[in-house]
């Protein structure tokens, strides 16, 4: 197995953006350019604002072509869990707006014309256990009650693989390849004409009263606004609030083609991807090229600045031994390649956007789920910051100024988290 530094999704890109050099100024500048800021930057541009979007690398290079390729109405965190601590209206409009994102995805991927193999398949939310079993049946309630269109599924009518009993059938979203569309997305942005430079880092960010002025390693920029799409980055920048980030490392290995015959032999039928009800889940899908990729599991921790890496082998052959335990028929499929990336959580493990100060606002949308929404909101903060009033799905997010507590993500919280799953994997192994 080729443990990769890059994304296993698809090529760089053939040419870069000039870094910037001196000083320029313009209406807005974006600093992060993942799916957010690159939506974020695209929409201003076609409302006409002069727009310039900073990257540290190449846009899209960071978690926005390196995850699992999952556009889903998922909010990350326990749905059950949720139902206990929120309001009933506020979980609804946290599913409303996690729908619609869904929904902007998939226009952004019409009309933008990006060819990334998308697949309108809906997710399931997999029980390997009776206990998980029961949890999905409780989740597919309270699901409902907040207006989402998910579904209890059980048994073999469900079409899933040998081992899987059940889960709860999001019926909207499918899965993509993440890279090409990162790729298209970021064609789409310059051809719109965003000023964009590549490999360049914001070092810092000044909210001057009047405007904002970013300071790069060779130039400046002066704004009227600035946007934080920054992710796992964001406690990189003194401006950002305070515990915004915590950043994770997330992993994804792939296969080696399998047969189609072979997932039917295995009762995978639907060929629906799936996500388990872990504490730390596990995903599993199917590419076009008959390839399964497979993840998260065992998360790590870090610290800005983040470095460059690629994934441990220890946490990749913990990977492939998990995803031999939950795919008896194909032990003897050989893993080929792993990568990953970083991600950034929020200590409420749920999608935030706010302002960081008068003239500069952030967003916080990924958590291991937010694929679409991270873009969904940064068409949003593009129309709040050309003047628009906060629309409902950027309300049910927002956190104004709120000042953010350290979050619970640790390496020894994480990594209790690993050891109680494989704790209860092993119970289920007895009671099944």
């Amino acid at each position: 197995m080729e443990l990769m530094s890059d994304t296993g999704w698809a090529e760089q890109p053939a040419t870069v953006e000039a870094p910037l050099t001196g000083g320029v100024d313009c209406d807005v500048v974006v600093i992060g350019g993942g799916g957010g800021g690159m939506t974020a930057a695209l929409r201003l541009a076609e409302a006409g604002a002069d727009v310039v979007l900073l990257e540290a690398k190449t846009l899209g290079s960071g978690a926005t072509s390196r995850n699992a390729g999952y556009i889903t109405n998922s909010i990350a965190a326990d749905p059950e869990l949720l139902g206990f601590l929120l309001r009933r209206e506020r979980l609804r409009n946290l599913y409303r707006f996690a729908e619609n994102a869904v929904h902007f995805a998939e226009h952004a991927i019409a009309g933008h014309h990006i060819d990334c193999g998308y697949r309108r398949e809906g997710i399931v939310m997999a029980a390997v256990s009776n206990g998980q079993l029961r949890h999905a049946r409780r989740i597919a309630k309270v699901m409902a009650r907040a207006g989402s269109s998910a579904e209890f599924v059980e048994g073999a009518a469900a079409g899933l693989p040998e081992g899987f009993l059940g889960g709860v059938r999001e019926k909207v979203g499918g899965t993509l390849n993440p890279g090409e569309f990162a790729l298209g997305l970021r064609a789409a942005t310059i051809a719109a004409g965003v000023r964009v430079h590549e490999f360049t880092s914001a070092r810092d960010v000044t909210d001057t009263g009047d405007g904002v002025t970013v300071d790069t390693p060779s130039g400046m920029v002066k704004a009227r606004k600035a946007l934080l799409t920054t992710n796992a980055d964001s406690n990189g920048l003194s401006i950002a609030p305070k515990h915004l980030a915590s950043p994770v490392w997330t992993s994804l290995v792939e296969t080696e083609r399998i047969a189609p015959e072979r997932l039917d032999e295995i009762g995978w039928t639907s060929r629906a991807p799936l996500v388990t009800l872990h504490m730390i889940l596990e995903s599993y899908r199917l590419t076009p090229w008959n390839t399964i990729v497979f993840g998260t599991r065992r998360l790590q921790t870090g610290r800005n600045p983040l470095p460059d890496r690629m994934p441990a082998r220890t946490i990749a052959d913990d990977l492939v031994r998990g995803f031999h335990q939950r795919f008896p028929g194909l032990r003897d499929v050989k893993a080929r390649q792993a990568w990953g990336g970083w991600i950034g959580m929020s200590s409420s493990w749920l999608p935030v956007a706010g302002e960081a100060s008068d003239n500069v606002l952030y967003s916080l949308a990924c958590n291991g789920h937010g694929f679409a929404q991270a873009q969904y909101v940064g068409r949003l903060l593009a129309d709040h910051v050309g003047g628009a009033p906060l629309h409902e799905d950027l309300a049910a997010i927002w956190q104004g100024r709120r000042r953010f507590r350290r979050g619970f993500v640790s390496s020894p919280a994480l990594y209790a988290g690993w050891l109680a799953d494989r704790a209860s994997d092993r119970l289920a192994a007895l009671t099944n």
